[in-house]
């Protein structure tokens, strides 16, 4: 219950951050609405449809009104719902998030284990300089790397955008994901990595290893049977921040890939100066990172008792 209110209270403290820092932007949010000739009169019913002839007081309270139904208002540009098109926007982002996530969990974690296993071998080492490069070579120039490579060298896959038709075409959606994804899992998985690499190896450290193996239980036995729980749990505190972090690095990769999601929304509201659907893409993308969080938070207390008793005492 601690952690649900802190939660709440994190996204309290996020709304009124963004309607502070969207308010202080110079000019009206009125004048996207209006031309650059507009009179007075067009002004004021301008200001008067987007609420900003009214107290602030006032209009953050409506703006939180709004947000507790997930309302954001409709575009100034494209007089769309926001929240649906936001909606739409995610069936491109949270997949393509969820992909590169999976990518980097499949390469991260087996390749962090045989890492930290033969540390002193030359396979070992070679994982471990492949990681540190990875972590350092920028996503976008990773993206670049696949498209000339799959895409326009060998022509096995699309180098960008997405189906008219959405997920409707699934084979096309599909293909279009595979090297976005691929780009996110590949330079995630690398950091990631280097987290399952040290925990393993403070869990080959740990005496209650040392005892099982003294008990006569093998190497493997020892680390799925007593070291695994326990060297999940530093672990997935790191898994929230890179799912998290995944989710807010897919608006580069977007960008590159050209995909419809929530990264380019974002992108074209700020050149648009559309004020809703900058404050809804921000909104939604706090409130999905707060979440990850939360559920990190919560999977540690499950895994580790003494997170749990410490919550009661």
């Amino acid at each position: 219950m601690r952690r649900t209110l802190i939660l709440f209270v994190s996204l309290l403290a996020a709304a009124l951050l963004l309607f502070v820092l969207l308010r202080l932007l110079p000019g009206d949010p009125a004048n996207a609405l209006v031309g650059v000739g507009a009179t007075p009169d067009q002004v004021a019913a301008a200001r008067a449809e987007v609420g900003s002839d009214q107290p602030l007081a006032t209009q953050f309270a409506r703006y939180l009104a709004d947000l507790s139904r997930l309302d954001f208002g409709t575009s100034f540009v494209s007089r769309a719902d926001v929240s649906q098109e936001i909606s739409d926007r995610l069936s491109v982002t949270l997949p393509l998030t969820l992909a590169g996530f999976l990518i980097a969990l499949l390469l991260a974690v087996p390749l962090g284990v045989l890492s930290a296993l033969r540390a002193d071998r030359p396979s070992g080492a070679a994982i471990s300089v492949v990681s540190q490069l990875g972590v350092a070579v920028p996503v976008f120039w990773v993206g670049i790397l696949l498209v000339t490579l799959f895409a326009v060298n060998l022509r096995w896959l699309p180098s960008g955008s997405f189906p008219r038709r959405g997920w409707s075409d699934f084979g096309g959606a599909l293909q279009a994901m595979v090297l976005p994804a691929l780009t996110i899992g590949l330079v995630m998985g690398a950091s990631l990595l280097r987290y399952v690499r040290a925990a393993t190896q403070g869990v080959l450290e740990a005496d209650y290893l040392r005892t099982a193996r003294a008990m006569g239980a093998g190497r493997r036995e020892a680390l799925l049977r007593h070291g695994v729980r326990n060297g999940a749990i530093p672990v997935i505190s790191v898994l929230g921040i890179e799912l998290a972090s995944t989710f807010l690095g897919a608006v580069v990769v977007e960008r590159v890939f050209s995909l419809p999601g929530l990264g380019s929304m974002l992108l074209l509201a700020i050149q648009q100066r559309d004020y809703p659907s900058v404050q809804g893409v921000l909104f939604v993308s706090t409130l999905l990172v707060l979440l990850v969080g939360f559920a990190a938070d919560l999977t540690q207390r499950l895994l580790d008792p003494r997170l749990r008793d410490r919550a009661t005492s």
